[in-house]
């Protein structure tokens, strides 16, 4: 077996990263996926949440394997994870450090969350310039999208004018995410008839797909 890498890139903060790659492990894994989740971010919020689960869900009842690295044993850990699991979604930091490019380049699709105004766009480009020079496969996702539905849709031209892919499904700015997220939970679990669960599965569906 050798899993999907799907890294989490944006080298702005506050895009949604860790809550988005939460979602996504969690949602892959009660598909009967093998899922394993990395957090290579200094910062530690998907640790800070893994460890709220272990206490919410039990150890072994995750349903995900954990790993938090960094520095020189990265690589190591991702080569590894790998051979074992159907998925293996990486947290990277917000900056371009040497655990970013490595999980950028084991990537078969790196993700950009970014939210859609014309400052967040502008400081995606960085995250996009690395993924291209390593030459990996990017969507970009529309993240804690407000109800304003035109400006969105010129989000996704700018996007689009930067040569990358968007994905159609979105990702609104939802109570039902942070609430999950401090129970060590995810929307799909705790609140799974939401619109928060239902945009996390139209987004899973889509970035499977993707090749």
């Amino acid at each position: 077996m050798v899993g999907r890498v799907i890294t989490v890139a944006q080298q702005k903060g506050g895009a949604g990263k860790s809550t988005l790659a939460a979602h996504l492990a969690v949602f892959w894994s009660r598909q009967k996926k093998s899922v394993a989740l990395i957090d290579i971010d200094p910062q530690g919020s998907l640790s800070a949440w893994y460890e709220t689960r272990k206490e919410t869900l039990s150890p072994d009842k995750t349903g995900i394997t954990f790993h938090a690295v960094t520095g020189w044993r990265t690589k190591n850990t991702v080569d590894s994870v790998c051979r074992d699991h159907d998925i293996v979604i990486i947290d990277s930091p917000p900056h371009a450090e040497t655990e970013s490019k490595i999980a950028v380049r084991a990537a078969d699709l790196v993700v950009v969350p970014t939210q859609p105004s014309p400052m967040d766009i502008w400081a995606t480009r960085p995250t996009l310039d690395m993924a291209e020079k390593e030459k990996s496969s990017v969507m970009a996702v529309l993240n804690r999208v407000p109800p304003r539905a035109s400006l969105t849709a010129r989000m996704v031209e700018r996007l689009n004018g930067l040569g990358v892919a968007v994905a159609a499904a979105t990702i609104g700015n939802r109570v039902a995410f942070a609430e999950s997220m401090a129970e060590g939970l995810t929307a799909v679990e705790s609140k799974p008839r939401s619109v928060a669960a239902a945009e996390i599965r139209a987004l899973a569906a889509e970035l499977f797909r993707h090749r």
